[in-house]
């Protein structure tokens, strides 16, 4: 049998950062996962990006995963906030540190920073296309028999699954979910005039414009799209043509980046919310979407995610170093206390300003505009905001403050 300080079953954006924090502080990984790893290495783009927070940039800095990025992300050195395309709303600023807001970056090279990283870890063992066939949790340790008959063993078992992770299903743990009336399109788009490294939100009663900026590329200026349509309308702006869709999406941005193109093919996903019971069992934590997932309209479900591994892998090397059992309870239910209000409070905040939002009116709109202006002028509930949307709100985790463990 093959044994680690930790199983993690799932090998994804947040399993592996997982698995790089754990090994930057010399605790030993098994990531399983059924993906053939090859066909993440594909260079043709998609047009799926994601943001990085600040915090979790630190992070991705302290463990190594920045060194393997094969392409700097893009700074966001402004956020806007409107109501519509009327004038006013809200502006933030990187504070007197100067440090950006957040970062940019392309799925693909995400993938491919973290897959470096975690190839290169001393303690990290990568299992591609293996599957658990059968889980024991026990009570002094966790053994997972594979699919093709391998055995190994760990004192905690970590899912990092995703929405619908077996494991946490396995477990009896309950979830809230519910799912909104809007699917989000993404995308990418050539536009005319720089973005100035501005991410722009535009809020609409038919669901939000996110406009976020990416790098330059040898044919100009770039960004990525998250437009939250209603779902019934979806397949319809599946179905334009690449130059209807640029027409409306130039429309929604109110025409100020210029003419635009499409860059990258248009996908599309259901919205929905999920918020697990509880993030712990026996021998078993959660972290990222198997354990909540949220509206994208602030930018927080995969960090929400770093900020899970960020604080398990603080978790269990403190746990180590006082010569504990990984999977024992007291360290479990740290790491539920820690992260279960940070988590909710998140998830309940984003719900609250997509149905906020939702509401149509011009009383409605006038009460949103006066909302910002008010918040605009408020310093503390202002910086508040911001440290929420750089992640850096909280009991931060040493790694989110580029801190080694």
């Amino acid at each position: 049998m093959d044994r680690a300080d930790v199983i993690i079953l799932g090998g994804g954006l947040v399993g592996l950062a997982l698995a790089a924090a754990l090994d930057a502080s010399g605790l030993s990984s098994i990531v399983v996962d059924p993906a053939d790893p090859d066909a993440r290495k594909t260079q043709a783009f998609d047009g799926r990006t994601s943001a990085l927070s600040s915090s979790s940039k630190r992070m991705f800095d302290t463990v190594g995963i920045s060194d393997h990025f094969p392409v700097p992300g893009c700074p966001i050195r402004r956020i806007e906030v409107a109501d519509g395309l009327d004038p006013g709303g809200l502006a933030f600023d990187p504070g007197d540190d100067d440090e950006p807001l957040g970062w940019m970056n392309e799925n693909r090279h995400l993938r491919t920073a973290l897959l470096a990283r975690t190839q290169a870890g001393k303690n990290i063992w990568l299992m591609w296309k293996a599957k658990p066939a059968q889980v024991d949790r026990g009570d002094h340790g966790v053994s997972v028999r594979l699919e093709d008959g391998r055995v190994i063993g760990a004192p905690l078992l970590v899912a990092a699954e995703g929405r619908n992770s077996p494991m946490r299903e396995a477990a009896g743990i309950r979830i809230a979910r519910w799912k909104y009336d809007h699917s989000a399109i993404v995308s990418t788009l050539r536009h005319e005039r720089s973005h100035d490294n501005v991410a722009y939100e535009i809020f609409y009663p038919s669901g939000p414009f996110a406009l976020l900026p990416m790098t330059d590329d040898e044919g100009g200026h770039r960004s990525a799209i998250v437009w939250s349509v209603k779902a019934e309308d979806a397949a319809g702006f599946l179905s334009l043509s690449e130059g209807d869709f640029a027409t409306e999406a130039e429309a929604a941005m109110g025409g100020f980046l210029g003419r635009i193109e499409l860059l990258a093919p248009r996908s599309t996903y259901p919205l929905g919310f999920h918020h697990a019971a509880r993030i712990t069992d026996r021998r078993l934590a959660l972290v990222g979407d198997a354990a909540h997932g949220i509206h994208p309209i602030a930018g927080q479900g995969v960090n929400l995610g770093y900020r899970d591994a960020a604080a398990l892998a603080q978790v269990l090397v403190e746990g180590a170093r006082l010569g504990l059992d990984l999977g024992d309870q007291q360290l479990l239910t740290r790491y539920q206390r820690w992260r279960g209000l940070d988590t909710f409070m998140v998830s309940l905040a984003t719900d609250s300003l997509t149905r906020i939002y939702g509401i149509r009116g011009k009383t409605a709109s006038k009460v949103r505009r006066f909302g910002m202006g008010v918040i605009n002028r408020i310093g503390p509930v202002k910086e508040r905001l911001m440290a929420e949307a750089r992640g850096t709100s909280g009991d931060l985790p040493l790694l989110l403050r580029g801190l080694p463990i």
